[in-house]
């Protein structure tokens, strides 16, 4: 009994001396003084707060600290700090995840809309900061003729968040995704290691990057591949009467290539239920196209069709009059409970089909909202990372939910939708486009990104080993070894 007894003295002494050991430890983590900065760290509630939520506008987490970095080298030293005291880091360009991704809970987040600074077109590229818009990308491209290949709908969102996700657009069918076009980065790895990585140079560091979602390295800087800009688009918005005959054009176009873009849609009907429509454009500088040649063979309905001719920026600047009406009317500010995801061609009429028989376009979508269905062909896309079906042609399948209300519980039931519209995908062959409003597990992840994932993890031991940086997809089971462990991201209060 004695001895049992002292057993259990000395290991409770060991313990206690274990716990002072590793408070003090984690007092001295906590302790380590800042770096010093070309730019600042922001320590007050209010820059913190302002890095808490996101365009999805349902999970919030506040950091204990926001860097305004000034500098790639603020960026390295920063998130070499973050380490030091246990903390992880992640980066933001415009906030516009949806389910508080870019978060880094009580650790650091890089605001890196002051990383924006946009060089000048040279030949086929440009050297843009990771925290420039695409609309100032174009804003210095288009004055020297050129224009980046692919390019999102919305132009507002930052070249680095786009880069990290994939970023797909109107073109993507034929040129792949915004991350298969950029041809070189500086990044700073989880290590705190600033490299420049390429298909040439860190092969295996650039291909961890690209669609990667931040888990490896911090994007600070891009040189994007530049094509010749179109002076004028001919473009056109075909009715269908039927989900049927919609995807049947939608692979004679993607088949032939006679339009530069093509993108299919299913909003909310005015008089209920939905409605099909394929949008093209035909960019060209000079001459206009021949309408005939154009929508020879089609199969839309000629009475609903809406041809225009507009200038190549204005196009491009498309959605720029939606966003306007929904912050006039405060939509833009509600939650974005979305799901984008990518399906087969062989299962793609099925699982559409069987969505809209579950749905109320109105209210699970809002009249504004819509189902985007669009062509692209798998092997365009060469982001390791980024997983399409096993099928040379896929649709992009996202549901763009644009609530009339803000009301939490209706964003929740949507969010619950959006896991269950994922499982039914997922069944029939479909992959995910990671930025959708739902919570993933690890073993989501995994099988997610199925063969690659290996790949993906070997790259967190090698660039991130103590995962540092963007914890906010939880996508490894480890997780973030930091000081302050388990500490959730919140759903945002009800409004």
């Amino acid at each position: 009994m004695r001895s049992i007894r002292r057993t259990v003295l000395i290991a409770a002494a060991v313990a206690g001396a274990a716990a002072v050991a590793t408070g003090v430890s984690a007092a001295r983590k906590r302790d380590v003084p800042p770096p010093a900065l070309d730019g600042e760290l922001c320590f007050d509630q209010g820059t913190r707060a302002a890095t808490a939520d996101d365009f999805g506008h349902l999970v919030g987490t506040s950091p204990d600290v926001v860097l305004l970095p000034g500098s790639t080298a603020d960026v390295a030293a920063t998130i070499c700090w973050a380490a030091k005291r246990g903390r992880t880091f992640a980066a933001q360009g415009q906030r516009h995840s949806v389910w508080g991704r870019s978060s880094a809970p009580n650790g650091v987040v890089a605001d890196m809309s002051t990383q924006r600074l946009v060089g000048r077109a040279r030949g086929d590229r440009i050297v843009v900061g990771a925290g420039a818009t695409w609309s100032e990308v174009l804003a210095a491209t288009l004055p020297q003729g050129k224009t980046p290949t692919v390019l999102t709908d919305y132009l507002g969102l930052s070249v680095g968040g786009t880069l990290a996700v994939g970023g797909v657009g109107g073109t993507t069918w034929r040129h792949g995704v915004q991350s298969d076009n950029v041809l070189s980065m500086v990044v700073v790895t989880g290590a705190g290691r600033t490299i420049t990585c390429s298909a040439e140079h860190h092969p295996d560091l650039f291909d961890a990057v690209r669609a990667g979602l931040g888990q490896v390295a911090v994007i600070t800087e891009a040189t994007l591949a530049l094509v010749e800009a179109p002076q004028q688009v001919r473009r056109f918005v075909l009715s269908y009467p039927d989900l049927a005959t919609m995807l049947r054009d939608e692979r004679l176009l993607v088949r032939d290539g006679r339009f530069d873009a093509v993108q299919g849609a299913i909003p909310a009907a005015p008089s209920g239920g939905v409605a099909f429509q394929v949008d093209v454009a035909k960019f060209f500088t000079g001459s206009p196209p021949d309408d005939g040649v154009l929508l020879a063979g089609l199969s839309d309905d000629p009475a609903g069709r809406k041809p225009s001719t507009i200038p190549y920026p204005d196009y491009l600047d498309r959605l720029a009059g939606l966003e306007s009406a929904l912050r006039a009317n405060g939509q833009w500010f509600h939650p974005h409970p979305w799901i984008t995801t990518f399906i087969g061609d062989s299962r793609v009429e099925y699982v559409v089909d069987d969505e809209l028989g579950r749905i109320d376009p109105a209210h699970d979508l809002g009249a504004l909202g819509q189902i985007v269905l669009s062509p692209i062909r798998t092997g365009a896309i060469t982001s390791p990372l980024l997983r399409t079906p096993a099928e040379e042609l896929c649709f992009a399948f996202n549901l763009v939910r644009v609530p009339t209300t803000a009301d939490r519980g209706n964003a929740d039931r949507l969010v619950e939708s959006n896991r269950a519209v994922y499982e039914r995908v997922r069944r029939n062959g479909g992959t995910l486009y990671p930025v959708s409003a739902f919570p993933m597990s690890p073993e989501d992840w995994r099988r997610h990104f199925g063969p690659a994932f290996d790949r993906l993890r070997e790259a967190k031991r090698t660039f991130d080993p103590d995962h540092v940086l963007t914890p906010g997809y939880e996508i490894f089971e480890d997780g973030p070894r930091r000081i302050v462990e388990g500490v959730p991201r919140r759903r945002l209060s009800r409004r």
